[in-house]
């Protein structure tokens, strides 16, 4: 695989089982790659492993006087030389490509994990988590990917050396061989140690990256109750925490490369004399001394491989565990058995018994915000068991708890009686899309931030007419960089930035409407807006959507009014069905979220004689009215 040739038509299959495993499962995806870089490898390790023969044997033809000997170990030292640069130009080339195509990789399948899962993806894992696998991790992992074949080339290189070694002069060769594996193992107590403190490094640079983030995004609030100096003081304090983990870090990175200095210094003193000592009694020639001093010199160049190969490990392992965290999300536990055409028909939950009938504007109403975004999900078929659950909590713990068998999932929810999970991931989409109740907005032109897959029965200006983006219009045209004032051609910042929380959400609502599902689920879409636009935006969806299913989350008298029937659900159950004003007056739960009664009001409204409760009633009338009126 060349870098021209990315990104790949398919990443595979990752082994998510653990980190080491993933990491494992990367470099046998790239055993084409890491086998040229070994071959070159070793040109370069072993031309530079027949230096010191060669300069050998020109100090003894020079000792010798042998003019013919110097002309061959001339020639032995220029066609090395040659080798050397080729061999090392080519294992660069090949180890760089080994690690660009194994971030690429990595990115690749993180970004196929995040087109399955979704918005469901930050309800399960936090979204810095994402960002910073898809950003500073892959290149740590890609760095062990590119470090295994070189330290493979460097470790069969010094085998070989010291071999040679051993055959060409025992008397220092066994010295050295003996000694070899000593330089190579000395650093790996410190290792654990080493490995703590990069991890307690990452872990406060990555609060100090979201607390920045979360400074940057509400720095306008933040300016407006005079805030800076609080949160620039925060921002301090954990810029120093970095400061002094990364110092503590450098420390025992800086032990393990004295070691990694100091001990090949004492082998080369010991062989020094160790040598001198045999060529004055004459049992061996100075050549040979030469020859094996270089040798021993020169293997400190591959011993470095040791330890790059011990710290590209140390990082890439935690980081190779949080990608791992990301792609074994799953979008279902049922794998898709159905093709063909997105099926048709009513909506039904299983688990709550909510039923959404086809053609009809259903309104639900949950008390509790949480349990309505996870019902959201799920009518999307993005099914949650609990295990998924434990593993969002576990999320900052640096050992997730141990979990003894996996819970059952859930049943999915049904589209025309077909379960949504049993349908490939691109008929499910088209078939019920879900809002959240957050958008987010894509940086770009408002062109191109309708510029999504739809049936091409809802045009961009039907979508904006019913979602009333009419003021957002015309803000975006006195933008316009065109002549005519064009707002479709107006840049939008990133995530919406420029534009306030209301118009937000209803350009992510005309998006959501252009793509015209067979079942559009929206959570709270008029949240942001005030009464007379969400009432204007309410009838706007039940017009462009009339004889399409649509299921909006809500607890808003104006919107609920409009709908065609009102499912209330508590504590995880359908407990009550009907038109919002039947609810208003027969259902007391329902009443107690939608006028934001306490449950004590709740309750002595239930202990009331019944002239009380027709007091109540002409106060419900009295609320009825005043709705009636907005």
């Amino acid at each position: 695989m060349q870098i021209r040739d990315l990104p790949y038509s398919d990443p595979g299959d990752p082994d998510v089982r653990s980190g080491p495993r993933f990491l494992f499962w990367l470099g046998r995806s790239q055993l084409s790659g890491q086998l040229k870089s070994l071959s070159w490898g070793l040109l370069h390790q072993c031309a530079i492993a027949g230096l010191p023969l060669a300069v050998g044997l020109a100090v003894q033809a020079a000792i010798d006087r042998s003019g013919h000997g110097l002309l061959v170990a001339g020639g032995l030292i220029v066609a090395l030389g040659v080798l050397i640069a080729v061999g090392d130009t080519m294992l660069h080339r090949t180890a760089i490509t080994n690690w660009i195509t194994a971030a690429a990789r990595v990115q690749q399948l993180l970004a196929r994990k995040t087109a399955e899962l979704g918005s469901a993806l930050t309800r399960r894992v936090a979204a810095g988590e994402v960002v910073a696998v898809s950003t500073g991790d892959v290149e740590k992992i890609g760095w062990f990917v590119e470090a295994l074949s070189r330290f493979a080339a460097a470790a069969t290189a010094l085998v070989l050396i010291c071999v040679g070694l051993v055959l060409y002069l025992p008397t220092l060769g066994v010295l050295v061989a003996v000694a070899m594996p000593v330089l190579a193992l000395a650093v790996l107590p410190l290792l654990p140690r080493a490995t703590r403190r990069a991890d307690t490094q990452r872990e406060k640079a990555g609060k100090a990256t979201e607390l920045a983030s979360d400074t940057v995004a509400g720095l306008r609030v933040l300016r407006g109750i005079g805030g800076e100096e609080l949160f620039l003081g925060r921002y301090r304090r954990a810029s120093q925490e970095v400061r002094k983990a990364a110092v503590r870090s450098a420390r025992m990175w800086a032990l393990i490369s004295a070691i990694q200095v100091l001990l090949p210094g004492i082998l080369l003193i010991s062989l020094v004399v160790y040598g001198a000592t045999l060529a004055r009694d004459g049992r061996i020639e100075v050549g040979q001394l030469v020859t094996v001093y270089s040798a021993a010199t020169l293997m400190l160049f591959p011993l470095r491989h040791v330890e790059e190969i011990a710290m590209a490990y140390s990082f890439s392992r935690p980081s190779a565990q949080r990608a791992v965290r990301v792609l074994s999300l799953h979008r279902s536990a049922q794998p898709s058995t159905i093709e063909g055409m997105a099926p048709t028909g009513d909506l039904y939950d299983p688990v709550t018994g909510l039923m959404a009938p086809q053609g009809l504007f259903t309104a639900v109403v949950c008390g509790d915000p949480d349990e309505a975004g996870r019902l959201a999900d799920r009518l999307g078929g993005h099914v949650q068991t609990a295990d998924d659950v434990d593993d969002a909590d576990d999320e900052t713990t640096a050992k997730p708890k141990p979990k003894p068998q996996p819970r059952p999932q859930a049943p999915s929810v049904l589209l025309g009686g077909v379960a949504l999970d049993e349908l490939p991931l691109d008929f499910a989409r088209s078939a019920v899309l879900v809002q959240d109740k957050d958008p987010v907005l894509l940086s770009g032109t408002l062109r191109e931030l309708l510029d999504v897959p739809s049936s091409g029965l809802v045009t961009a200006e039907d979508a904006l007419a019913a979602a009333q983006c009419g003021d957002v219009l015309d803000a975006l045209a006195q933008a316009s960089p065109d002549a005519d004032g064009d707002p479709m051609g107006t840049r939008i910042t990133e995530r919406g930035r420029s534009l306030s929380g209301g118009q937000r959400q209803r350009l992510a609502l005309a998006r959501s409407l252009v793509t015209d599902p067979e079942a559009l689920v929206l959570d709270e879409p008029t949240s942001a807006v005030d009464s007379h636009t969400e009432a204007r935006v309410a009838a706007g969806i039940k017009r462009l959507r009339q004889g399409r299913t649509t299921v909006a989350f809500a607890s808003s008298p104006l919107l609920l009014d409009l709908a065609d029937r009102v499912v209330l659900v508590h504590e995880g159950s359908v407990v009550a069905v009907g038109s919002h004003r039947q609810l208003l007056r027969g259902e007391p739960r329902y009443r107690a979220v939608v006028t934001r009664e306490t449950e004590n009001e709740v309750a002595a409204l239930a202990a009331q004689d019944p002239p009380a409760e027709t007091g109540q009633a002409d106060a419900i009338e009295a609320i009825e009215e005043i709705e009636e009126r907005a």
